[in-house]
């Protein structure tokens, strides 16, 4: 107990703070004003209790070695925020349901591409599959594979294990609790699993949106990519907004957050509604 509180009591100083800052920033995209020096100061005592780390001057000396390459993912894990909801923003899943998948089948296409960028702990990309598999079995079969990425190794163990506390399908409609979710054995744990058929539809991976190519399929017919680019540079969320279109087919749908917008970016894309778009070209 001792120990772990003498782990707490380690303070970052200001110009190990800026360091840290500047390179999260620069190759992350993720902005560290210095506000958030506590918060970055609390979150990565954790690891140097888990290193056995002393001082963050030994830290940081540690992440930019070349020993330290993993324990950058390890960082990265504990700075990037990951709230996430089932059915958050609600009107974006009922946009799929009114108007993208109805084109879909009126197309006659026989398959569906779908990418979560930024899928946290997964409950936006399970959401989209509860979506599709209604879908489905109102109108008839079609295939779908799903993509979800986040940066966070920690989070995509999370969302490819598919558990999560009880409370958090609350907003889920009661008839779909019970099509695609199987309670622990142990009524305890109150804890919940996302069931196989559904898991199986979604391939999570790892992935820096600030990369300048993205290792993911092209030809995309819808990209959510909401309440990620928040955290980043009004000039580097247009370099991302680009990077994901040139993953999505032409015509195909692109949403954001309800508090991110496009205005005034040099983007491929045309509003439908309110952070719904369409690429043009």
């Amino acid at each position: 107990m001792e120990k772990n509180l003498a782990f707490n009591n380690i303070e970052l100083k200001q110009s190990e703070f800026d360091k840290l800052s500047n390179y999260i920033f620069t190759n992350y995209g993720i902005k560290m004003p210095p506000a958030k020096k506590v918060m970055l100061q609390s979150r990565l005592q954790k690891r140097l209790r888990h290193l056995n780390i002393t001082n963050f001057k030994s830290y940081i000396d540690f992440v930019f070695s070349k020993e330290g390459e993993q324990e950058i993912i390890h960082m990265m894990d504990v700075v990037s925020t990951n709230k996430t909801d089932f059915f958050r923003e609600p009107t974006h899943f009922e946009f799929m349901e009114e108007v993208i998948l109805p084109e879909i089948y009126a197309n006659k296409q026989s398959e569906m591409k779908i990418w979560s960028a930024g899928s946290s702990s997964g409950e936006e990309a399970y959401t989209i599959t509860m979506v599709m598999e209604e879908y489905i079995q109102k109108h008839g079969h079609i295939n779908y594979q799903i993509l979800g990425a986040d940066i966070s190794t920690d989070m995509l163990k999370n969302a490819v294990n598919g558990v999560y506390k009880l409370e958090k399908i609350i907003p889920i409609p009661e008839s779909l609790k019970k099509k695609y979710f199987l309670k622990s054995k142990d009524p305890q744990k109150k804890l919940v699993r996302v069931k196989p058929h559904l898991r199986t539809k979604v391939k999570f991976f790892r992935l820096n949106l600030m990369d300048t190519v993205y290792n993911a399929p092209k030809g995309f017919d819808l990209i959510f990519c909401r309440n990620t680019l928040i955290y980043f540079e009004r000039d580097t969320q247009e370099k991302v907004i680009n990077r994901l279109c040139d993953h999505l087919k032409p015509g195909g749908y692109f949403i954001l957050g309800h508090s991110e917008s496009i205005t005034n970016m040099k983007v491929p894309l045309e509003n439908i509604k309110p952070t719904i778009f369409r690429k043009t070209f």
